[in-house]
């Protein structure tokens, strides 16, 4: 980091870890950190500071006389790390901007720098799913909302700021959904489109503080650092977290439930709105690492789950109420029904273990559709990143081109619908195919097209080969 850099940044104490806001000047050492004076002075006693082995030159260790321009500084000679009788951490930690905090800016500056969070520097809600449709395809309604969850909830932002009377209550969100619908994708890409910190963070690794694993806390350091550890950005940013099924409550456990309900009545406070104390360039508190205190109140928080067999859940109420008779709802009405999580409700998540309180701070919940096979054959060819425009261009690299017929790519997207696991699937089943023509093709420089054909997906036959001069179909087992 340059020195203007570093201007943007405060020091913080390294022994008590307060920012040099709160603790004051701080007095720098070979000019590598800073320790306050309070920290200093309690150092000093201890470690009997006259005693002539520690190598002082002079009364006093601290220049507070005179000249105001030498307050701070350490008399000459004097060595704050042989008096402890250590070499230099930080020399060894290997200190950057990472692990300061941004200066907070004044009001002046406030004022008349341009403000980020301004609802005018954020795209409209059909803008946003405009772009969101050249990556991701199908799930129109998903799109939408989270489209206008995240343009209301810096309209939410902009309100606090100007002091308006009536308090717009921030809308977390919680998608349900099947492995591979695109949930996280979904936000993946929203990340891309808004200059805003997003942190995109999942729940497998929470436990209750103590534990071994992430604290719950964890998820505000990641958007910290999203943030450029600048603290009034990350008050205003957006917290993804994935697998949020993963923190139900243990139905079946005799011991005490670390990473389920515990973790959830955690997270209570961060996504009501709380100040929180996070350490700065880590994950995990320890005494080496700075902390920053971060109000969580308007940070939007979008959490996502496959919530496996909720769908046996949800049939169970929707057929309970009649069993017989001509108004009977049959038992296997509903077991053909791609889009069943998108009947879910508040009722169902806390059966799967979801405590109320929990899904109380989550008002908007909503469902992606499973994908189906139309759905499949368009994520292989119309996005922008599309899996064949990959292959393609690999391909074009080595001067060749590549094609897929029709059949071919819906005997492709029926063997990955056939796998369950989503869009993830695609690559997976395109790869068997695949992997013997990136291995072959660049052994022959006169191969010009390749075409990919149904009968060489269903192990069939090969695919149709042509040369770059001749411009003739050769046989494939004379290249492969």
């Amino acid at each position: 980091m340059g020195s203007d850099d570093n201007k943007d940044y405060e020091d913080v104490c390294f022994l008590c870890h307060r920012t040099e806001s709160k603790a004051g000047g701080m007095i720098h050492f070979q000019d590598k950190f800073g320790i306050c004076h309070d920290c200093l002075q309690k150092t000093l006693d201890a470690v009997n500071v006259y005693n002539k082995n520690a190598g002082m030159k002079g009364s006093a260790p601290l220049q507070n006389d005179g000249d105001d321009s030498e307050k701070g500084k350490v008399n000459e000679g004097f060595d704050f790390f042989t008096m402890l009788g250590g070499n230099n951490p930080w020399d060894m930690m290997g200190m950057t901007n990472k692990n300061k905090v941004k200066k907070k800016s004044d009001t002046k500056k406030k004022e008349s720098d341009k403000d980020v969070f301004d609802i005018k520097n954020i795209p409209a809600p059909h803008v946003i799913k405009r772009k969101l449709d050249e990556y991701v395809v199908g799930q129109d309604k998903a799109k939408k909302i989270i489209s206008v969850g995240v343009y209301n909830h810096y309209k939410r932002v902009a309100s606090m700021l100007r002091g308006d009377e009536v308090e717009i209550e921030k809308s977390n969100m919680l998608m349900l959904g099947p492995t591979g619908c695109g949930k996280t994708y979904l936000v993946k890409t929203l990340a891309k489109l808004l200059n805003v910190p997003l942190a995109i963070t999942d729940a497998t690794s929470l436990t209750e503080a103590g534990y071994i694993g992430d604290d719950i806390e964890s998820v505000i350091s990641k958007l910290l650092a999203a943030a450029d550890n600048d603290v009034e950005r990350a008050e205003h940013g957006i917290v993804f977290i994935d697998e949020i099924d993963k923190i139900a409550k243990k139905r079946t456990t005799n011991s005490r439930d670390v990473s389920g309900e515990s973790v959830q009545q955690g997270m209570l406070k961060l996504l009501e709105g709380a100040d929180v104390e996070v350490p700065v360039g880590a994950t995990n508190k320890n005494a080496m690492v700075p902390m920053v205190t971060v109000n969580t109140t308007n940070i939007l928080f979008i959490c996502a789950g496959a919530f496996p067999d909720l769908e046996k859940i949800i049939k169970e109420r929707l057929t309970k109420s009649s069993s017989m008779g001509f108004k009977a709802e049959l038992k296997d009405k509903y077991d053909n029904d791609e889009n069943i999580l998108s009947k879910v409700s508040v009722e169902d998540l806390r059966e799967f273990g979801m405590i109320p309180e929990f899904l109380g701070r989550l008002p908007v919940v909503f469902a992606l559709n499973g994908l189906t096979l139309d759905m499949m054959i368009k994520i292989l060819t119309e996005p922008k990143n599309a899996i064949l425009r990959q292959y393609k261009k690999l391909l074009e690299m080595d001067e060749v081109e590549l094609d897929f017929d029709e059949e071919a790519l819906k005997v492709l997207a029926k063997k990955a619908l056939d796998k369950k696991t989503g869009a993830r699937a695609l690559r997976s089943t395109l790869e068997e195919f695949m992997t013997d023509i990136m291995y072959e093709i660049p052994k022959d420089d006169n191969i010009g097209k390749v075409t990919i054909t149904a009968d060489y997906i269903d192990n069939k036959g090969i695919p149709i080969i042509e040369m770059r001069q001749a411009g003739k179909s050769i046989e494939h087992k004379d290249v492969l």
